[in-house]
């Protein structure tokens, strides 16, 4: 293993090379003032908070003249949702990437950009971030070793890289601006002026959408409409780590669960994109629906009776529907003390906090009458957490952008 600053100056070289490809789309092309492209997860995704974005501004005649551009690993993409019809594909890292941003006078991404990409004068760049922090995030990271893939001198300097770009940095909450301004140097770099408070624009489907919409997810999904719908999110595990990536240990025995649960339920299992593992659910197959491929989490949550979760920030997204959730932590002790942190008192969390996996399936079949001892809790919790989310977060977003 390299010492972690060679792998710092390895990392500068990587980052000088990338900059010359884009420095020589620069000099060719102009700032197109009409042009917006668009970015999720590296382009992994159509989905989160560019994607809300995206397809708020098709249905606003004030944009009709302006195009668009979206980064998609998978160009195919544009069979499964005709929305991207609209809009130019390129590939991460590819000629056209550096070209369309070169000219886009507008850049909105959810996660790290490319570190070539370098903002010219007069183009506007927002970042919409992919969720309140319930861990500890990028520079607020106190476990020594940083993570399985940086040392803590590592992120510093790649977060130092990648924040100077942002004119704009959405927070849904003032907790998550507060915690935003800390954990991405913005306060120290004097960039807390960035932050706009606007809520979640991929939490404006939760106010909008009819059992019509529930029937059409259950039944691309090829869920029975006589079941229960649990919804499975964990977060990865920074010290879980093999050569391709991040793996994950689900801690479940999803047999028992089938055997226990399944004349009444079907779970719906949805591991962060870092998780490299592939899972095999053979023995539980027709019970537990593997989603994690799906681009867009925010319609599985219009299904989903109940969610549960960990370390993951689904669940404050999940809280604006009010519905029941359980908090399966079975390395609550570990994650706390060695691996991340918290950001809040896990006591202010509006459900169940379970550590054995024994414990798990009484949670699950006493979901609903538990859920009604957390209700003062939950809207407290929703108050502080989402109080912005209402249904019109990307009108507010798009307002303040363009």
């Amino acid at each position: 293993m390299r010492h972690p600053k060679m792998r710092v100056r390895v990392r500068e070289v990587h980052v000088a090379l990338k900059q010359s490809k884009y420095s020589k789309a620069a000099s060719k092309y102009q700032i197109d003032d009409k042009l917006v492209i668009f970015e999720t997860f590296m382009g992994r995704q159509y989905g989160d908070n560019p994607r809300a974005i995206y397809e708020y501004m098709l249905s606003d005649p004030r944009f009709s003249d302006f195009r668009y551009v979206w980064v998609l690993n998978d160009p195919d993409k544009v069979k499964e949702f005709p929305q991207l019809e609209k809009a130019g594909i390129v590939g991460l890292r590819s000629k056209g990437y550096y070209e369309a941003y070169a000219q886009a006078k507008y850049v909105i991404t959810n996660s790290n950009l490319d570190y070539g990409i370098m903002k010219r004068e007069g183009q506007i760049f927002l970042q919409t971030w992919h969720g309140t922090p319930l861990k500890k995030l990028r520079c607020d990271i106190e476990a020594q070793d940083g993570n399985a893939l940086n040392s803590l001198e590592e992120i510093r300097s790649k977060n130092n890289l990648d924040v100077v770009r942002y004119d704009y940095f959405i927070a849904p909450s003032r907790f998550a601006a507060e915690k935003f301004a800390s954990a991405f140097r913005l306060t120290a770099l004097g960039m807390e002026k960035i932050l706009i408070e606007t809520g979640y624009p991929r939490n404006d489907l939760l106010y909008h959408f009819d059992e019509a919409f529930v029937r059409e997810q259950k039944q691309k999904l090829g869920i029975p409409e006589d079941k229960k719908v649990i919804l499975y999110a964990p977060t990865f595990r920074d010290n879980q780590h093999n050569g391709a990536g991040y793996v994950y240990d689900l801690a479940l025995d999803f047999d028992r669960l089938r055997r226990e649960l399944g004349d009444d339920y079907v779970i719906l299992l949805r591991v962060h994109y870092f998780v490299a593992r592939q899972f095999d659910f053979d023995q539980a197959r027709g019970f537990v629906y593997d989603v994690s491929s799906l681009d867009d989490i925010t319609p599985l949550y219009t299904i989903a009776d109940l969610l549960i979760t960990d370390y993951s920030s689904v669940f404050f997204d999940y809280a604006n529907l009010r519905r029941p959730m359980i908090f399966y932590m079975y390395d609550r002790k570990e994650y706390a003390d060695d691996i991340r942190g918290f950001y809040i008192d896990l006591d202010e969390l509006p459900g169940p906090i379970v550590e054995r996996e024994e414990d798990l399936i009484p949670a699950i079949r006493q979901a609903e009458e538990t859920a009604a001892l957390y209700r003062d809790k939950y809207e407290a919790f929703h108050k502080k957490y989402n109080p912005l989310d209402d249904g019109d977060a990307s009108r507010r977003v798009a307002e303040i952008l363009f």
